[in-house]
């Protein structure tokens, strides 16, 4: 980058101070300029926290995005003030980026996705897995010698954290978006699985609510039906009893097959594959350790250079793409409410 970006940080919380001002403060082309939460105390320590003016400290969201000195927003919110956000920013000539799930429901996501494809405006969706470094890996050294991708099986699974510092968050407890911990966790894993293989046509699925603290269901055992026509199935929860945690995505071609596992028990992550037409007919097992990158790191370099070139096309995941994710978790709750029913997932 040739110049440095100033931003606001609207929804000043507990990721906004563990893990995007940490993101800045690494960059020296991305400074903080300003702040904004409904609770004006959190963002006085924010700003405190991120060399902010206190009359950089705003009263309401709209003079943040007002702020001439402000050259894109970086929104936290709660999800269903999503949407709010995005006008605003189209409204003043802001970039924004904004925290995953797209919307508190498909309707608002729809109406992101309109406006976003009426403005010139580099929107980014902060879904940071799209990000991983396995992705590239799996596409371009592995998936190419499997032979034609047929099936898949992708297990994120793993025991209820009392500790988890986002139970407390009153917008997660009481959720009012659609899915609760599985649109907000799964659309991480969803972005990982669609990135490598491609957009989800259809989906049968079961839903359960394991933990009153979830506010609504919290674990999905599903199958998927790709555009692609590849077939697979889908697990995806953490609010099990005492087990090990689980995250390892399984691709099978007619050639070969390949195993991406992550879990936190590995010193790295790890892609373990074999080629061959048969069980007779096989290579040996090759293994690659995954040096990951920093996503956050990854995902507003990604944004600063779509601000500077003015191209919105360089994001990486526009609101198109997760509205994709929003869509699927939603084609589960309804398959679930119709008894594991086959959905069809809704376009934008």
């Amino acid at each position: 980058m040739s110049s440095q970006l100033k931003l606001a940080v609207v929804g000043t919380g507990i990721f906004a101070t563990d893990t995007h001002l940490p993101t800045f403060q690494k960059s020296p082309n991305l400074k903080p300029v300003a702040a904004y939460n409904r609770t004006k105390s959190k963002a006085e320590t924010f700003a405190t926290k991120a060399g902010i003016p206190e009359n950089k400290v705003y009263d309401s969201l709209e003079d943040a995005f007002k702020d001439p000195e402000v050259d894109f927003v970086d929104a936290l919110l709660p999800v269903q003030f999503n949407l709010d956000a995005v006008k605003l920013a189209i409204e003043n000539k802001k970039p924004i980026c904004f925290e995953k799930p797209i919307a508190a429901n498909l309707s608002q996501a729809k109406e992101i996705v309109q406006l976003s494809e009426k403005t010139d405006l580099p929107i980014l969706v902060l879904e940071n897995w799209a990000y991983l470094k396995a992705i590239q890996v799996l596409k371009e050294e592995v998936i190419p010698q499997l032979g034609e991708i047929v099936a898949f099986t992708y297990n994120a699974t793993g025991p209820w954290n009392d500790n988890n510092k986002y139970l407390a968050t009153g917008w997660r407890q009481k959720p009012e978006h659609i899915g609760g911990f599985l649109s907000d966790g799964g659309v991480h894993q969803l972005a990982l699985l669609t990135e490598i293989l491609g957009n989800v046509k259809s989906v049968s699925g079961l839903t359960k609510q394991l933990r009153e603290e979830s506010g609504t269901d919290d674990i999905l055992f599903s199958t998927f039906n790709l555009n692609s026509g590849v077939i697979g199935t889908f697990t995806y929860g953490s609010a099990f009893g005492a087990t090990d945690k689980s995250t390892s995505f399984t691709i099978f071609g007619k050639n070969g097959s390949a195993t991406y596992d992550w879990s936190p028990s590995l010193s790295k992550p790890k892609i373990v594959y074999q080629t061959g037409t048969s069980g007779q007919n096989k290579s040996e097992k090759r293994t690659i350790e995954i040096d990951e990158v920093n996503t956050f790191e990854q995902e507003f370099e990604n944004f600063a250079e779509a601000i500077e070139k003015k191209d919105k096309k360089l994001i990486k995941v526009p609101p198109t793409k997760a509205f994709h994710h929003l869509a699927i978790v939603a084609a589960a709750l309804e398959s679930s409410s119709k008894g594991g029913s086959n959905v069809n997932v809704e376009l934008p």
